[in-house]
């Protein structure tokens, strides 16, 4: 029987894959609502002996979150600044799919191998499985080709085809297992930590836009100026913004963020029960011939599934709340779910959500994480693409390690550092 997760007040919100992930290494086989805290007056300043570390961490998706999280279980006291509200945006419409050693032999190895194994630590500390979802997942590729009659899968007394794939499906091949890969859901993981670190560590939300850091001039950051006058006093800030740090110009300076539009939708089967943890990646020939899509499938423990696919890079709009999905983009990623599966086309399935999002790429393809050259004290977190929700953990720990103790232990962030685009233009 299909979980119950718990409801949203808007509609759930899904994944985060949408350009083609790289393949595995050949080798390696209740609802959850935020407590808003304003505080009035300032924290006590750092010269006095007891006092916390003030942190100002802002954006509220799920690098932002993370980062609070782990800085405010460190003993800082920290306020995190979100424009909209929490997880509205990629981070509440990303697929929520973690992998171990995808990664591996890249930049990004060892930060999502560690992200991994904290997300596996969250769910036992935040009952994971029925507060977002989490869940081993068995990964499959396979060749789907789009023709106007149906035809069968091939399946061998050997396939690893799940039962409810009954579309023309070829070549399965398992390229992740139960203890390599694994699934959240999005929105509820980042609304959960907010939850835990709201209330159990005093975290304070603030919402409203970020116009500027204060104190950069003089060579170290000592607050955070909000849309409206507010400011909000901080020995320490994170930029956590995802693709909107391409807006934002003290960071557009020495780097370029790009936007590449993702679209997603969210379909209700009827028989939810036969749904299987499968997660399926395709290589899809539709019937008009053309290039191969690679879009995504998801199924959740609430029997919904995830489709995702069909990505461009994209202006990012200044409003997250104005990103819709485009139709045509929409049209397709409907025909692969009824085209993969009979239970997920017309008739057996609601679709009960079509969106798009904007996930943050560098030109380098490696996340940005670290002390912003020539601003004491400020830290950036971006650029982290389909990897977002994988790497949101680790990517939190390390930068709180950096921020209260002056160094990452869990994972080296060298080379994720901003000054690698200074030291380049030197070159």
């Amino acid at each position: 029987m299909a979980m119950t997760l718990p409801s949203l007040a808007s509609p759930p919100a899904f994944i985060f894959s949408l350009f083609r992930r790289p393949t595995p290494n050949s080798s390696t086989t209740s609802e959850t609502t935020t407590s808003i805290h304003c505080s009035a007056s300032p924290s006590q300043p750092m010269d006095h002996p007891h006092s916390k570390k003030r942190v100002a961490v802002c954006g509220g998706g799920v690098i932002g979150v993370c980062t609070a999280y782990f800085l405010a279980k460190k003993g800082a006291a920290v306020t995190l600044i979100e424009k909209s509200s929490v997880a509205c945006a990629a981070s509440g419409k990303a697929g929520g799919f973690l992998a171990l050693d995808w990664c591996d032999g890249g930049a990004l190895s060892s930060l999502a191998r560690a992200s991994f194994n904290l997300h596996r630590s969250l769910s036992e500390e935040l009952d994971g499985p029925e507060k977002y979802g989490y869940r081993p997942l068995t990964t499959l590729s396979l060749t789907v080709t789009e023709s106007q009659t149906s035809t069968s899968p091939s399946r061998g007394s050997n396939s690893v085809l799940p039962s409810w794939v009954d579309g023309p499906a070829k070549s399965p091949r398992t390229i992740g297992s139960s203890e390599t890969t694994a699934q959240v859901h999005p929105q509820l993981f980042t609304k959960t930590l907010l939850n835990k670190a709201v209330n159990d560590y005093g975290v304070e939300v603030v919402i409203g836009k970020v116009e500027r850091v204060g104190g950069v001039e003089g060579g170290r950051v000592d607050a955070v100026v909000v849309e409206g006058g507010r400011v909000i006093e901080a020995d320490a800030v994170v930029l956590a913004l995802g693709p909107w740090s391409g807006k934002f110009e003290m960071l557009s300076s020495i780097f370029r963020v790009h936007g590449l539009k993702a679209h997603s939708i969210v379909v209700e089967p009827k028989e939810g029960a036969a749904i299987t943890p499968h997660a399926l990646f395709l290589s899809y020939y539709p019937a008009q011939g053309g290039k191969p899509l690679d879009p995504e499938v998801y199924p959740r423990p609430t029997g919904e599934v995830y489709l995702c696919g069909m990505s461009s890079e994209q202006e990012v709009p200044d409003n997250p709340e104005e990103i819709s999905g485009d139709p045509a983009s929409i049209q397709v990623l409907k025909r692969v779910a009824r085209t993969v599966s009979s239970h997920l086309g017309e008739g057996e399935a609601q679709v009960k959500t079509e969106q798009a999002c904007f996930l943050p790429c560098t030109d380098d393809s490696v996340p940005v994480i670290g002390e912003i050259p020539g601003a004491k004290g400020c830290y950036v977190a971006t650029g982290h693409s389909c990897w977002g929700i994988l790497n949101g953990p680790a990517t939190g720990a390390a930068l709180a390690e950096l921020v209260i103790d002056g160094h990452a232990s869990i994972v080296d962030l060298s080379r994720f550092s901003p000054a690698r685009f200074v030291q380049r233009r030197k070159v």
